[in-house]
This record gives C-alpha cells, structure tokens and sequence, in this order.
C-alpha cells in the first residue's frame, strides 16, 4: 500500500470523522434535553457507539417511554451491525478478531468503517481504512457528544440546523462508489424496496434488519461463483 493510498484514505476518513462531531455533539444536547445527565450521555456513546441506536434510545425516552421500551428500539437498531462481520472477518488480520483485541475490533463495527473497508480493492488498504476511519470516529463522535451535553440545550433542535440529515447524506456518499455496477444497484434497490414496505406495518429497526440479508447473500453469491468457476 503506497502513501498515495493512506492519504486519500485519512483524508476520507478525515470527512467522514468531521461530520460525526458535528452529529455527536447535537446527539449530547438532545440526550441532556431528554433527562440524561451528561455522564449517563457519555457512558451511553462510549459502550453503545452507534448514532441511530443512541438517537432512538433517547428519543423514545424523551418522548416518556421507559427504559425497558427504549432498550429493544435501540437494539433492533444495531443489530445491523452483525451483518458487517460477514465481509470484515475476510478483510481484517487474524489479531483483529481473537484475544482482547476483538473485543476493539467489534466496537468499531459500523455502517462507515465497513463502508470504507469494502470499498477499497486490497486486503492492506480495506484494514487500514477501517481502522483510521474506526478510531477517528470514536474519538470525534465522543468528543462531540461530550461538548454537546455540556452546552445541553444551546444547540437546541438538530433539525433546525440540518445536523440530522448528515449522517443519512455521509452515508449515501459512502454508498454511491458501489452503485457503479449494475449488481449494487439491484441489491441497494432490493434492500431498500423491503425496508420500505416494512416500515408501516413492523416496529422501527425491523425494517433494517429485514433488508440486510439482501446485501450479505448478494456480497456472497459472487465470490462462491469466482471460486467455483476456478
């Protein structure tokens, strides 16, 4: 992997990490207005790491749902992430996902570090984007959240400064490369046809979760066809 490589990758990274700040810190303000204290905030970004899940976990308190009710909105949420291990295990070294070090590696599994691995084209370079890209958003996004639970309520809602359309906006960027082919835009329009027709009539996350399968089969289908055709 030359430095030509890593730079476009930091760089990459880089924007992808700005934008989380920016998220996080109106995700700290919101879970303050929602009755959160700012250490309960941050206990719940640095564990849960995961922004749709943390905005549904504090919404539906601050809408009066109890804990109980909050937890499996948010968890339904996540699980999405568990998908991810399918191409991950193939691209990370084998230090990544045993001893103590994994339990690292499973933190960092979200929708913009898998995106930034699987879009690159060497082994080298897809661990190396998922690693600058995981580590640069941990820090960024907790110390963003941490600056907006101290401003709490200053920064008032996200949506009048159009902070919640960035994560969908970063993440569609992050998508784009991959509708290049025909085969990515039948699994994007698969996926996004099933979650769609779901969303009226299943709980929020379902959707999500019934979509995913459809990228996962899809990433897999081709690579049994290569390894069979040889």
């Amino acid at each position: 992997m030359g430095h030509d490589s890593r730079s476009a990758i930091r760089r990459d990274a880089a924007g992808i990490a700005a934008y989380a700040a920016a998220f996080g810190a109106s995700f700290g303000a919101v879970s303050v207005a929602s009755g959160l204290s700012v250490w309960q905030t941050m206990v719940l970004s640095l564990m849960m790491f995961s922004g749709a899940s943390q905005f549904a976990l504090v919404g539906v308190i601050g809408s009066g749902g109890a804990g109980l009710a909050a937890v499996p909105t948010a968890l339904l949420l996540g699980v999405r992430n568990a998908f991810y291990g399918v191409p991950l295990t193939r691209i990370l070294a084998r230090r990544d996902l045993t001893g103590p070090r994994r339990l690292v590696t499973a933190q960092l599994v979200i929708d913009e570090t898998t995106a930034m691995a699987v879009g690159r084209d060497e082994r080298p370079e897809q661990r190396y984007a998922f690693w600058v890209t995981g580590l640069l958003l941990f820090v960024l996004w907790n110390s963003g959240t941490l600056v907006g639970a101290v401003a709490g309520s200053s920064i008032g809602d996200p949506a009048t400064l159009g902070l919640d359309a960035m994560v969908p906006a970063a993440f569609l960027a992050l998508l784009w490369p991959r509708l290049r082919t025909a085969e990515g835009r039948w699994v994007a329009a698969g996926g996004a046809l099933v979650a769609t027709a779901l969303i009226p009539l299943v709980p929020a996350g379902v959707p999500v979760l019934a979509a995913a399968p459809i990228a996962v089969v899809a990433g897999l289908l081709p690579r049994r066809g290569r390894e069979a055709a040889r």
